[in-house]
């Protein structure tokens, strides 16, 4: 929301009441808390009247700091909060006549309380960034708008400092610039709105803000005020919080253990997924041909998705299995089974009018209803929608049976779709605000249905496959892009969203191989399977046509095979990284930024790092040509085994069985034995590859169980021209192998 028209001036009738001095400082007896009383006005007087701000500063983890500031505290409407991790740590507070200061760990926030005031941050003696100048106005205000009231504060921008994140955002990469409205919709992967938003941002000088409301924040980035993110929420109370690190990993860490980190998905999830695709022409027998075609063809297949028309017509999400196409449910998903595969379906929380679901919810009270009485309802989507209400704890345990029920046939997760077409002009069953309710509503549909997942199939086996998130959201993983065009243009919009996303502590992120609208030109096609099975995890499915590879040429077969197998084999190195995700919140897909502190990165959303020592850039040219960036160092083609040196652009063609897929240097890079599907024990005849381990080098690796735990621990270390390995843990058949070097290979049998 911008308030200001150019430096000076306000929008017509916008009046804003800054924080100008500090009138009142109060440490609460515990030391947890430090109350501040602000006024609008620079002179050294008592006021009678006028806007005031009654500001409070805590830590809920070390290294954070959360600061509120309340115009009106009367406030009475029952607001949803994130749920958060706030452990109210104890402050450091120092005070004299002119300044104040409050320190959680390395983060400390310097206060001048005399106008014009300032709110100043450092880590450590580094500074991040200040509220206001100190010859300036500060900028924490209470706005009173023809829109209504608001709250708002602006972050000064340094020079050169770049801003990421606030979720999945189809927009440039960097925010520097845009006005970001954090409000999910349905809106597609091409325009500014968003399935996936996050009110938290990155800062490429190593820091985050997490704007604590899970209503319509709105960002103006470097827009409104060029040096200046502003963040606005309606009302009368604005809740930040500002995370310090030692460096850009650290921020995520933080964050995530703030807002929680992601669940560790099943390995068998990383395998190739195959739906059914967004068509009303399928059956057992045609879900059956494209299971068997895919074997026939070896390819390794380890999911099938069954979309929307699994359910009769006119009755999603009604939970019931049209019969008349699939007779035999539990028959054909224990056929499946045999078959090694895992079984998805995909739902929503809408129920049609015409299916019996929405009968017996709305008897029993389980729908949004509106202020009149009559549930909410609408004909978008399907005719006469109404929304699950899952305030309702009632509610809650009903979807949950549905879904139980369907696990009871042989389903073993869902693609929870939608969550974002959400009214604001709804009751809730607890009284929340519906405008608040807006985007926190896809927190409670998600962990509805991932808990009842875990508890039915057990600690370790639940996934999702959603579409909708919030602050939280990444706790019930996996994640993917939404409806994509079939064409170049959206696979890139596509990968610069997903590396949003991970930059908003997400950890694993999918996409729809070959574009979700339309059908791909088999080029598309092609190039979208390198980048699809090169990312966290891997999904063919689209609509209005099926997405099996021969339809697309025999070529398509042979990249859909051979990257297939790749991601297999590389399942021992991607699965440790899931159990690192899980541990420390640092995601699978990084964009170049976390790995490398070089200017040449802050800017790349065209390629990743896939962990900590996978270069990928997709192909995204129908000549097969791209350009991609090699930081500093030695890099190997992972395929070609091709050695290049950073830094520096490169401009190169590639066929389709091939794509700049560079090793790091000084890596070790552990491959496994099976490449016919994703979970299997990864110790099992294991080749290592050592990577250009440069001389004083010393490096690890760590290989995981299918719990995540793990029970290999490789090192590596160069002295001159010996490399001396040691493995801690049993690993039969163990290979090594090194790349980019040329020296004598010992192993160091001090170990297991």
């Amino acid at each position: 929301m911008k308030f200001h028209y150019g430096e000076w001036l306000m929008r017509p009738g916008v009046k804003t009441y800054n924080c100008e001095q500090i009138r009142q400082v109060r440490l609460s007896e515990d030391g947890r808390e430090v109350r501040l009383f602000a006024v609008p006005y620079r002179q050294d007087d008592r006021s009678l009247d006028g806007p005031a701000q009654e500001i409070s500063v805590s830590s809920p983890q070390p290294d954070m700091l959360r600061l509120r500031s309340v115009h009106f505290k009367g406030v009475r409407r029952k607001m949803p909060r994130f749920d958060l991790e706030d452990r109210r740590c104890p402050l450091e507070v120092r005070e004299d006549a002119e300044t104040l200061q409050i320190a959680s760990g390395q983060l400390r926030l310097l206060i001048h309380k005399k106008p014009p005031c300032t709110l100043t941050y450092y880590y450590g003696e580094r500074k991040l960034t200040n509220v206001g100048e100190r010859f300036g106005s500060a900028m924490l205000s209470f706005v009173d708008a023809p829109e209504g009231p608001f709250m708002s504060c602006q972050l000064q921008v340094d020079v050169g400092e770049k801003i990421y994140g606030m979720g999945e955002r189809f927009t440039p990469f960097v925010r520097n610039g845009q006005t970001v409205d954090i409000w999910n919709e349905d809106g597609g992967t091409s325009s500014e709105i968003s399935y996936k938003n996050i009110p938290f941002y990155l800062s490429s000088n190593s820091y985050g803000v997490l704007v604590d409301d899970t209503g319509p924040v709105s960002f103006e980035v470097c827009s409104e005020a060029v040096t200046k993110v502003q963040f606005s929420v309606p009302g009368h109370a604005l809740d930040f919080i500002l995370i310090g690190a030692p460096d850009r990993k650290g921020v995520l860490e933080r964050y995530t253990a703030l807002a929680g980190r992601p669940a560790l998905p099943p390995a068998w999830t990383f395998g190739l997924w195959l739906s059914s695709s967004f068509t009303t022409s399928y059956d057992e027998q045609t879900v059956m041909s494209f299971v068997d075609g895919m074997k026939e063809r070896d390819i390794p297949l380890r999911v099938f998705h069954f979309d929307c028309f699994w359910m009769r017509e006119n009755e999603w999400c009604g939970f019931e299995w049209d019969r008349d196409l699939f007779p035999d449910v539990e028959g054909m998903l224990a056929r499946l089974h045999e078959k090694g595969l895992k079984v998805c379906v995909w739902i929503n929380p809408y129920l049609a009018q015409h299916s019996a679901a929405f009968d017996e919810a709305a008897e029993k009270g389980y729908l949004l209803h509106r202020p009149d009485g009559d549930i909410w309802q609408w004909d978008l989507w399907q005719a006469g929608l109404a929304v699950v209400d899952f305030t309702n704890p009632d509610a809650v345990k009903w979807y949950q049976d549905k879904l139980r029920r369907l696990m009871a046939q042989g389903v073993d997760c869902f693609k929870t779709d939608f969550g974002e077409r959400i009214p604001t002009d709804a009751v809730y069953y607890d009284g929340s605000d519906p405008q608040r309710m807006h985007n926190y509503y896809t927190f409670l549909y998600n962990k509805a249905v991932f808990d009842v997942i875990r508890e039915v199939k057990g600690e370790g086996e639940a996934v999702v496959f959603a579409r909708s998130a919030t602050v939280g959201g990444q706790r019930f993983p996996v994640h993917w892009g939404g409806d994509c065009n079939s064409t170049y243009v959206s696979m890139a919009e596509s990968l610069r969203a997903g590396l949003s996303l991970c930059l908003s502590g997400f950890g694993y992120w999918s996409h729809d191989i070959g574009g979700f609208e339309g059908t791909a030109p088999a080029d598309v096609y092609k190039r979208w399977l390198a980048f699809g099975l090169l990312s966290s995890h891997s999904r063919l499915h689209g609509s209005g046509s099926y997405r099996v590879p021969w339809l697309f040429g025999e070529e398509a077969v042979d990249v859909c095979r051979r990257f297939t197998k790749l991601k297999n084999r590389l399942m021992p190195y991607l699965y440790g990284l899931a159990a690192e995700n899980s541990r420390t919140g640092v995601p699978v897909m990084r964009a170049m930024l976390l790995e490398f502190d070089d200017p040449g990165c802050e800017e790349l959303d065209r390629q990743y790092m896939l962990g900590d020592a996978l270069l990928v850039a997709p192909v995204m040219r129908e000549n097969g040509s791209v350009d991609y960036y090699l930081p500093h160092g030695t890099w190997t083609h992972l395929l070609s085994g091709e050695r290049a040196e950073g830094t520096g652009w490169r401009r190169e063609s590639f066929d389709f069985f091939s794509l700049p897929l560079f090793v790091r240097e000084n890596t070790i890079l552990p491959l496994g034995a099976r490449d016919d599907r994703p979970d299997y024990d990864y110790t099992q005849d294991l080749t290592v590859r050592l990577y250009a381990l440069a001389d004083g080098a010393q490096v690890e690796r760590v290989v995981c169980d299918g719990n995540g735990e793990p029970v290999l621990h490789l090192s590596a270390s160069r002295a001159g021209d010996e490399i001396t390995v040691a493995v801690h843990g049993k690993a039969p058949g163990l290979h090594l192998e090194q790349v980019g070097t040329d020296c004598r290979l010992t192993v160091d049998e001090s170990g297991e």
